[in-house]
């Protein structure tokens, strides 16, 4: 499926994978399968018959292929056999078709709609510091890697990545709010990069995009058509059934009426030939298909979108998630776990950690797990100058055991003062001197002696 998706939009580089399957079935999917149908009903136009008129006898081939283009380019009306035909002056009871030439456009526009939310998501997305394409394709890259030594350089730049991604607010803003941040804060300002839940709000607010697409153009499509379009499948089932009724049906009519003038001798000429249109039958078989897979896409989403409002929004759903990718056994690194996922993670992070995990495989989503656990372990142990982080008794229920520091540096040795080269001959000392209360006398030297 992915190689008719590449060839339909014709992606000149990689398809992305920055978002989970549910997400892909609206914007690649759905959009491929609205462009194909596009295509099927252009073909159908322009090298098939889409209109077949029964003509008076009297018309010859030009005259009969005169009116087959003449009631296409002009909106035909559907009337039930039964009922009569209305007057020039009746207009008001024709029911005109004016939508059918237009279909390959709508189709093109549906297809476009569905990949608005995309383009929001991927516009606003690199606006949070970080680009989750970018992690994602690493994140594919450290799996598809088999040599140790590129895998952990990859998974070294990955954690790298990543870390930068969680730790640049606080770089930026630092610990302490600013008074305009209290205020913003007190006027529940809570959305934002700095408060670690950008990405997944912005995620949210795709997801209800896509949500909302589905059930506006379920309501276009009501007004365009002028039916209960949002039961048009069962109906569509139910005329299926009845031979008569499919003749008849008021959606998408096979039958129409076609009236026009033709100027003849002076005269204004008045027609009004009976029209086959097979492209309808088409059309209605396609509306019939898109309105039971919108009905299961509007259902899958609504669960998907629950689902990530209970994955992001539960402390304990994060915790869990995170928690089945680490193998903690001491009582201490769990206690840990909650300031790593509050504190450290926060929403965005567990956000991208779900992203990896959806789009590779259960052990590649571990080891970025694991890289990131550590490299968080190594910072707060360079923090706390400790070796590692163990939460028993102390602010915030986090303490650190201290290092064993090395031993202090053996204390100086006294200074020595040279001796003299000179010897004193005589055993008199000076200093016994003055403690005797006697006055020094002076040391006579041997002057002959050689220094």
């Amino acid at each position: 499926m992915d190689k008719l998706v590449s060839l339909v939009v014709k992606v000149p580089k990689k398809l992305r994978y920055d978002d989970d399957a549910n997400d892909r079935l609206h914007h690649r999917y759905t959009s491929v399968i609205l462009v194909v149908f596009a295509v099927l009903v252009t073909m159908q136009q322009y090298v098939g018959k889409p209109i077949t008129c029964w003509v008076p006898k009297e018309f010859t081939g030009s005259h009969t292929k005169f009116t087959n283009s003449l009631c296409w380019v002009n909106n035909t009306y559907w009337r039930a056999f039964e009922e009569e035909i209305p007057h020039a002056h009746e207009s008001h009871l024709r029911k005109e078709i004016i939508y059918y030439q237009w279909m390959p456009f709508v189709l093109l526009l549906q297809a476009f709609f569905f990949y608005v939310p995309c383009l929001v998501w991927r516009t606003f997305n690199s606006k949070a510091g970080v680009d989750s394409d970018n992690i994602l394709e690493t994140a594919g890259t450290f799996q598809k890697t088999m040599k140790m030594a590129s895998r952990e350089k990859t998974l070294r730049l990955l954690t790298m990545q990543i870390d930068r991604f969680l730790c640049a607010p606080r770089i930026r803003y630092g610990w302490r709010m600013s008074i305009q941040d209290a205020m913003r804060s007190a006027l529940c300002c809570v959305c934002g990069k700095r408060n670690g839940n950008y990405l997944l709000l912005l995620y949210i607010f795709v997801k209800v995009l896509f949500i909302g697409n589905v059930l506006g153009q379920l309501f276009i499509l009501n007004a365009l058509l002028r039916t209960n379009y949002n039961l048009f499948g069962v109906e569509v089932v139910k005329n299926a059934l009845d031979e008569r009724a499919w003749l008849n049906s008021t959606v998408f009519p096979k039958v129409t009426m076609c009236d026009f003038h033709i100027r003849r001798l002076g005269n204004l000429h008045r027609y009004t030939v009976q029209c086959l249109l097979p492209i309808n039958l088409y059309t209605e078989r396609i509306y019939m298909f898109l309105w039971f897979w919108f009905v299961l896409v509007l259902l899958v989403s609504f669960l998907n979108l629950f689902s990530w409002l209970y994955r992001g929004f539960f402390k304990f759903s994060r915790k869990g998630y995170v928690d089945k990718y680490l193998d903690l056994r001491d009582d201490s690194d769990r206690s840990a776990l909650g300031v790593f996922v509050d504190g450290y993670l926060k929403l965005d992070g567990v956000f991208l950690l779900r992203l990896i995990g959806h789009n590779t495989d259960g052990v590649t989503a571990s080891e970025i797990t694991n890289s990131l656990w550590n490299h968080w372990r190594e910072k707060m142990a360079k923090k706390n100058d400790a070796t590692l982080p163990l939460l028993k008794n102390g602010p915030n229920g986090l303490t650190s055991t201290p290092a064993k520091r090395p031993a202090p540096p053996p204390p100086p040795k006294p200074f020595i003062p040279p001796t003299s080269p000179y010897i004193p001959t005589t055993d008199s000392d000076p200093l016994n001197e003055l403690d005797m209360g006697k006055a020094p006398s002076a040391p006579a030297y041997d002057l002959t002696s050689t220094p």
